[in-house]
């Protein structure tokens, strides 16, 4: 593609385009007409998404912008979305709205080879709004838009985002060993609270079932879930049916369950589940949502739970299921799968679940681009998900670096390798531009079907003695740069983007 750009960039005159004409609606969206609606630099070429696409590419240096501005329009809530492609590289990339009466927001376009639809939200005021393509790139940089929309915000398109969800797991313990937080001034303020403040309405608590330090057991998840419901958030209960960390790479039974039949297995997730959730519900701290397992690709609970006897693993996750709904009908239930890019193995996964009977209302998936592939590839699969097996999706896990400095002893997990294969920089803005990219894909799931996001541990700061080993109390915490507090405890940019995700 980019020699055909350069070939192209070399016959091509920019002119910029006539002003568009007043008008509530955008005229020439997917720029089958060439420029015309259009003002700024640009030019169109075939090969958009849907017939011709906008390109923005320069052989030098450059600063363009594509324009068109809408007037008469009724006060209230606008969403602009646009379908995008990328090399990256740019100093800045983007979709924005600005002169609209409030202040200038902005979508980041990904680096992406696929087309991925990215859309920002905000309030109009003064009936005008400008719908902003902008590139500032260096030599042979090179984006192209295709299919942009502006109108106001639907329910019912998929712009809304009902949860905007924080994991905070780590808190407690990280505040008993004298972790702080500020707001971006430096002024200490109470986490929850800092949080709430900038938009996050949903808290991720995880459930350990006997861990070696006391966190994350029932007794510290319902003194948590208090606290997040006295700050008016909802609850997602997440099950890891062990005494430490399950993921895709390992679901170790809890010790107590080591030697247990089959039955008694079945039974014990069902008591175990029932038993936390019910202590929740008793103290007026009802779960909204919970988890029957947490990245449970390969199952849970090995050798019995594992997929390769998914007999057995549909016995176990229906039992969870069934102990969710019997404390509360109202509890949403969740599947939760890793590597939300990766459509093949979820559709085989769910096509096994649900051709089963397993119950559950909500497909959960982690995307961590730095492992998990593009975000163009999330927004994809979650489309496909949400669309085949008719439930609401959501990101229950994401998180990205904001500096490859670290602030304990323990290696990062957040490395140089990893910025390069994540796309975005190690810095508060690519923290910032990779949690947006985020919820955009989310947001472009139709119908209604995109929930929302989880940020993945934005307290875990580096603390004496909240490491990550619950055995080892001098363990070190690999995830310090990837918090949404800095190293003097403050909180980064990325937080606003729960204010107006």
């Amino acid at each position: 593609m980019r020699v055909r750009l350069a070939l192209l960039a070399a016959m091509v005159l920019l002119i910029p385009a006539a002003p568009a004409n007043a008008a509530t609606t955008l005229t020439n969206a997917g720029f089958e007409s060439g420029l015309s609606g259009w003002s700024g630099n640009g030019y169109t070429e075939s090969g958009g998404r849907s017939g011709n696409r906008l390109t923005h590419w320069a052989s030098a240096a450059y600063q363009w912008e594509t324009r068109q501005t809408l007037t008469g329009l009724t006060n209230g809530s606008y969403t602009a979305r646009a379908w995008v492609r990328s090399g990256g590289g740019q100093i800045a990339a983007y979709l924005a709205l600005k002169n609209c009466g409030s202040a200038e927001q902005r979508a980041t376009v990904p680096a992406s080879d696929a087309w991925t639809q990215i859309s920002v939200t905000l309030n109009v005021s003064g009936g005008n709004c400008t719908v902003s393509l902008f590139s500032n790139a260096n030599a042979g940089n090179w984006a192209s838009f295709d299919d942009i929309t502006f109108g106001p915000t639907s329910n019912g398109g998929g712009s809304t985002i009902q949860i905007r969800g924080v994991d905070i797991s780590t808190l407690k313990k990280s505040e008993d060993r004298g972790g702080v937080y500020r707001n971006s001034a430096g002024t200490q303020s109470d986490a929850l609270t800092l949080m709430r403040s900038s938009g996050v309405n949903y808290a991720r608590l995880k459930v350990w079932v006997n861990p070696a330090d006391g966190y994350n057991n029932k007794a510290r998840v319902l003194t948590m879930a208090s606290r997040a419901k006295a700050q008016g958030m909802k609850l997602l209960i997440d099950f890891h049916y062990s005494d430490s960390w399950a993921d895709p790479g390992k679901q170790n039974k809890p010790a107590a369950w080591a030697s247990m039949s089959f039955s008694q297995l079945r039974q014990a997730v069902y008591d175990h589940t029932y038993d936390v959730l019910n202590a929740l519900k008793a103290q007026g701290t009802t779960a909204d949502m919970a988890q029957v397992g947490n990245e449970i690709n390969d199952g849970m609970l090995w050798p019995d739970g594992r997929s390769n006897n998914w007999a057995n693993l549909a016995s176990l996750l229906t039992a969870g299921s069934q102990a969710v709904k019997a404390v509360s009908s109202s509890t949403q239930v969740m599947l939760h799968l890793a590597e939300g890019g990766n459509n093949t193995q979820h559709r085989w996964w769910f096509d096994q679940a649900t051709s089963r009977g397993v119950p559950f209302d909500v497909i959960g998936v982690s995307h961590y681009v730095y492992w998990h592939g593009s975000v163009a590839s999330l927004q994809s699969n979650l489309i496909d998900l949400a669309g085949r097996y008719g439930r609401p999706v959501a990101v229950v896990e994401t998180a990205y670096g904001f500096t490859l400095n670290q602030d304990d002893g323990e290696p990062n997990i957040f490395n140089s390798s990893l910025q390069q294969a994540g796309g975005y920089p190690a810095t508060a803005q690519g923290q910032t531009d990779a949690l947006r990219a985020v919820f955009n894909a989310v947001k472009a799931v139709p119908n209604g079907r995109g929930l929302g996001v989880f940020y993945w541990e934005p307290t875990w700061t580096a603390v004496t003695g909240n490491g990550w080993d619950p055995t080892n109390p001098s363990s070190g915490n690999g995830w310090e740069n990837q918090a949404l507090f800095d190293y003097s405890d403050r909180a980064l940019p990325a937080l606003q983007v729960f204010t107006n995700p």
